[in-house]
């Protein structure tokens, strides 16, 4: 009996990569061909601690193979692209800081201890069982010999042969490679990030923004402030061709007309962003720096250069540059080194009071609040800022509800709302919950987004409102792609006027035939509409 349990682990768990991969489901059927290889070494290896040392070293890949795919699997359907290890640790991390948000940091340690524990334990079992079936063979003799024999030939055969578990159904073989192939994807992707990074390099040496003359660096701006807001997670997905994008559009329709009831104007298009369903700040940085960073390994290098980023070009031409990234919880240096901010805000001087909504540490209206009274409420020099909104940060509940703007003091009016919404783990057993509350988050976000321009009229006030990313696909599906909302608002005419040869749609609701670019594009159109001498 044990030996069977043994030959069933050596054959079942050095398929899960591709269990776990894009193949289909029945790739858990096969015989894999490192399972074969090791109990054939095994067989010639005359030292027992040389082969235990074999077996141990075998156990441990098929392990490290498994958690890739694990990884693959779960960026596939959060960001849609496999796991790259050269680039997306520091995805890893994020993400576990996200599930440590809906769990506690208790569970979060709970997960982890598991994690570790299944895998030791696995590839304890995968020595073991190659160390068995060895010993059984050399036991059994010729018999063994020749069992050993035929099942290598006809592996063989199989793979040359390329025979399928199921003929009709391409993508299973028989002689399956499942570790090899596992492990050979994730050496060519370390490759490609490798030229890419060379390429990038070269290509961050030119920029056509430093032709610009400082004199007319967004000249045509002049006394405005400035806010480029982020609403994390704000993709197309929400305002068209989904059960929850009715509900969006509304907010956004009647938005809409209450702020050109109150002076304002908006003209909307889509951005096509640099990354889907998470790690926003690739989106953020290709926004302000003109460039593509689609990984981590270019978000480091970039930020490591002199590449003129949308807050430099403020700062140069005289405006106070302000970050508010409410939900960090650290010194976050490139800040000042690369955007070149003079102030930032987190969630640690803030002086926020209430409760956290899971990943968000604090209310859209609390930031919008909180930024007012620190920067536009008194008589001030002009301020460009980043602003943040993370409401709308997965795992989208327990979400929050605005309160009347002068009660929001600091914060601890929000005390009883996250109690009155579901727990992540309730929401997250049925994806049609997830996608509703999705929905909803956006709405509050935009809702406190209108509430506060409505409330505290801003004349002299240029908002950029846009989404980083597309949500996750259990929102967003299988085929949606990386465009994004993004709405300039103004109150003054000649402002929006500027933006004439852009074609974006009139109001804060783009159509499916609304202008889309490339975020990366973004800077430059921006600098040249609002540089030097302009009319409308």
């Amino acid at each position: 009996m044990a030996t069977v349990v043994a030959l069933a682990v050596l054959v079942i768990v050095p398929l899960l990569p591709d269990a776990l991969g894009a193949l289909p489901a029945g790739a858990i059927v096969g015989f894999p061909g490192e399972s074969i290889a090791v109990v054939l070494l095994l067989l010639v290896v005359p030292s027992m601690i040389a082969r235990r040392i074999i077996a141990g070293a075998f156990g441990a890949i098929v392990v490290l193979a498994i958690l890739v795919a694990a990884l693959d699997l779960g960026f596939e359907s959060n960001v849609n692209r496999p796991f790259n290890p050269v680039d997306d640790w520091s995805g890893v991390i994020s993400g576990a800081g996200v599930v440590g948000d809906a769990t506690g940091v208790g569970g979060l340690i709970l997960i982890v201890i598991a994690i570790v524990v299944v895998a030791v334990g696995v590839a304890y079992a995968l020595a073991r069982a190659a160390l068995r079936v060895a010993r059984v063979i050399c036991r059994c003799g010729r018999d063994g010999s020749i069992a050993a024999t035929v099942v290598t030939a006809t592996w063989v055969v199989c793979a040359v042969l390329g025979a399928q578990v199921v003929p009709a159904v391409p993508g299973i073989p028989v002689a399956a490679s499942p570790i090899t192939r596992t492990l050979e994807n994730v050496t060519s992707q370390t490759a490609a990030s490798i030229r890419e990074d060379a390429q990038f390099r070269a290509a961050l040496g030119s920029d056509p923004a430093v032709s610009i003359p400082s004199g007319d660096l967004l000249s045509a701006l002049a006394g405005k402030d400035v806010v480029v807001a982020f609403i994390e997670s704000y993709g197309r997905t929400a305002v068209q061709g989904t059960p929850f994008s009715a509900g969006v559009d509304r907010v956004l329709q009647a938005g809409g007309a209450q702020l050109a009831a109150d002076g304002y104007s908006s003209r909307s298009a889509f951005l096509t962003s640099s990354t889907f369903g998470g790690i926003s700040w690739l989106a953020h940085s290709t926004l302000q720096s003109g460039t593509w960073v689609d990984s981590q390994q270019k978000y480091d290098t970039l930020t490591s250069s002199d590449r003129l980023t949308l807050t430099r070009a403020f700062g140069q031409a005289g405006w106070r540059t302000v970050a508010v990234v409410p939900s960090n919880e650290e010194d976050w240096s490139v800040g000042h080194s690369f955007y070149g901010y003079d102030s930032i805000s987190d969630s640690r001087n803030m002086g926020y009071a209430g409760p956290s909504f899971s990943y968000a540490h604090m209310p859209d209206q609390y930031t919008w609040q909180r930024f007012y009274d620190q920067e536009l409420a008194h008589p001030h020099a002009p301020v460009m800022a980043e602003i943040d909104f993370v409401s709308s940060h997965t795992p989208w509940t327990p979400l929050p509800s605005l309160v009347p703007w002068p009660e929001v003091g600091d914060g601890s009016v929000f005390d009883p709302q996250p109690a009155e919404g579901l727990s992540p783990a309730q929401a997250w057993t049925d994806p049609q919950t997830v996608q509703r509350l999705y929905g909803q988050s956006v709405e509050y976000s935009l809702s406190a987004l209108i509430s506060f321009l409505h409330t505290y009229p801003q004349p002299n006030l240029v908002l950029v409102v846009l989404g980083d990313h597309q949500p996750a696909r259990i929102v967003s599906g299988a085929d949606a792609g990386y465009d994004v909302p993004i709405t300039i608002i103004a109150q003054d005419p000649k402002v929006v006027g500027l933006t004439d040869s852009w074609q974006w749609e009139d109001g804060m609701l783009p159509s499916p035939d609304a202008p889309v670019w490339r975020m990366d594009r973004f800077r430059d159109r921006f600098l040249d509409a609002f540089s030097g001498a302009r009319s409308p």
